[in-house]
Order: C-alpha cells, then structure tokens, then sequence
C-alpha cells in the first residue's frame, strides 16, 4: 500500500473568546472548531468535505496550512509533522501545499495584474528562476486554465466570477503543488461556470496528478469530483467513507439527512423521496452538546447518546454513531 500524501491525525483547533466588557480576570470561553478530526488523501485522491456552515471545514483546511494554530499531527508524506516545524521549515513545503478560496475576487490583490498575481508564488518559492523563465511558465499556466495571453495586463476588477476563479487556479498551480485545497470554490458561482471549473480541476488532476482536498456545501458537486467524502458536524467526523458507499448506503442519520436535501433532476422521484428534516439550529461550538454533538437534532437520539462520545473508528467505512442504519419512516416522521 502506498504512503498517504498527507495524514491528519487528531487535529484540534480551539479559539479563546473573550466578549466586550470583560475583565481581565474573566476567563476566556473556548470554542471547539475543530475536534478530533483523522483523515488520509492518497496521491491522485480527491477527499470531499462536506457539512453546514460554522461545522469547521474551512478552520480545517487554515490549520493544514498552518494558517491558524492547531494541535495533532498532519503528517506529510510519511516523513514530517507540518504542524510541528518551526516558521522557517514549515517555508519549504509551501510549494507543495497550496490553496483556492471562496470568493475568487477577494482572493486576489486588486492593484496587481493578472501576470504579476500569478508570478507571483515563483518569485517567493523559485528565486532561482530568471525573469524569462518566470514569464515562459506564466504564459503556459494561463493557457492551461484558459486564459488568453492578452489577459495578461489587466486588473482582477475586469474579470468575471468564472475568470477570476480560474486566476485563483493558475496561481495556486504555478508552483506545481502536490495537494490542492480547494474551499468552496464555487460555491459563489453560477451553475453553469460552477460546472467549467469542476471540469478543469479534474483535467488538472488527472494530467498533473493532483491530490484535492474539496470543500463544498453541493452534494452533488461533492459527489462529482471526489474519491471519498467526510461529513463534518461542529468540528467532528460523522462519517467518511468511498463516495459509492456513501451515497448509496448513508449510515449516520446526519448524513441521511444531508443526502435527503440534494434535488433529483427527476420529477417523478423528487416528488416522492422522503425528506429528512433537521429540527433546530445548529448548537453552539463553544457550549456543545455532550456526548454525541448531533444528538439535539438527530431523530434517533437516546439516553445513551447524551452520555457517550461515538468514536468514528479506523474501518472503510467511517461512522460516528451508536446506532447507525437507515432512519425508519417513523424516525423520519
């Protein structure tokens, strides 16, 4: 079996919140953002992430990068804990991780053009590229993601949704990454570009050789592109498992609930599939439930669930619950 790309193991991210008119004796309250979280991508593999808003995807895949401070190990290719290096060392493996956010338009500098926004990263990783070098892969980076060279001067500001996530793209692959984290890419465009950009992330992985990490509201964009999906409820695994087995045969009933919510592009079917409905909202991550975080909302939920914390465990299939299956249509009801 080959060595995992990246290996997150126990990743945790707390943040100390302390509110207007506290004083200084006050003890911050803790917010559990993420908690516990394992996964492996594979070389090549494309990794779902799914879940509400405020469930932690995105603090997730900040603490990969080291953008907020975690605790765990994410290993990197066998050899080095990520979250363990200095500053200093954790610079030369940049390169190799690199990251497209929501909003393609914020992500970018509005007072650079579009050849110096994706210059850019080979001028901070590869110093030892000439400038005629650096213009050459620029050149050929664009046309890969279908920019047109007369592009090349103009601001951010003068491009589409669509284009500018495909600047986003281009700069994130000019320094020939290993693992592309991708958070909600695009979920802020419209369907049919939505569908553009999927297709070219795929393209870009099969002749690269990409490894993705995909973060998106969209089951059924989620299901598109990946290998394997994670469910991720207040900062926990609920459940994670090959894509084929995840959405044929759901185990936990969040992830019942999720699947129920993606429309069928069938009349007949639409109309008569069963939706599960999540009553209430989504509790708070800096008083959350015990024992099982979804017991609150979960139409199984029992006394044991408020006592016992489900562990997820290290089969194929993943799934945090202490009692898994298929939700009856008296559950349902």
């Amino acid at each position: 079996m080959s060595t995992p790309l990246l290996s997150a193991r126990d990743v945790n991210v707390r943040f100390e919140i302390t509110r207007p008119g506290d004083m200084p004796w006050t003890k911050p309250r803790r917010l559990h953002a993420v908690n516990g979280v394992s996964f492996d991508i594979m070389p090549g593999q494309t990794l779902g992430v799914v879940g509400e808003s405020g469930c932690g995807k995105s603090t997730l895949a900040r603490a990969l990068i080291r953008m907020v401070p975690a605790t765990g190990q994410v290993i990197w290719e066998g050899r080095e804990d990520l979250l363990a290096l200095s500053p200093r060392k954790m610079q030369a493996y940049r390169s190799d991780i690199q990251m497209i956010f929501q909003d393609p338009l914020a992500s970018l500098n509005p007072r650079m053009t579009l050849g110096q926004i994706i210059s850019e990263p080979l001028r901070t990783h590869r110093p030892d590229l000439s400038r005629d070098e650096v213009r050459t892969r620029v050149a050929r980076i664009m046309d890969r993601v279908g920019l047109l060279p007369q592009m090349i001067n103009r601001y951010p500001h003068e491009f589409s949704g669509g284009q500018c996530q495909r600047i986003g793209i281009a700069r994130a692959l000019a320094v020939e990454p290993k693992l592309l984290i991708c958070d909600e890419p695009v979920s802020a465009l419209d369907v049919s570009i939505q569908a553009q950009v999927v297709e070219l992330l795929q393209e870009l992985q099969r002749d690269l050789n990409l490894a993705i990490l995909f973060i998106a509201h969209d089951l059924s964009v989620v299901k598109h592109i990946s290998d394997e999906v994670m469910v991720l409820y207040l900062g926990r695994v609920m459940e994670a498992a090959p894509k084929e087995q995840i959405y044929t045969d759901p185990q936990h009933p969040y992830t019942q609930a999720l699947m129920s919510a993606v429309p069928v592009p069938d009349p007949k079917i639409e109309r008569t599939k069963t939706i599960i409905p999540l009553s209430g909202d989504l509790p708070s991550p800096m008083s959350p439930p015990s024992g099982c975080v979804f017991r609150t909302r979960c139409p199984r939920a029992q006394a044991d669930c408020a006592e016992t914390v489900p562990a997820p465990g290290t089969d194929a299939h993943r799934c945090a619950c202490l009692h898994p299956g298929p939700l009856s249509a008296e559950e349902v009801a």
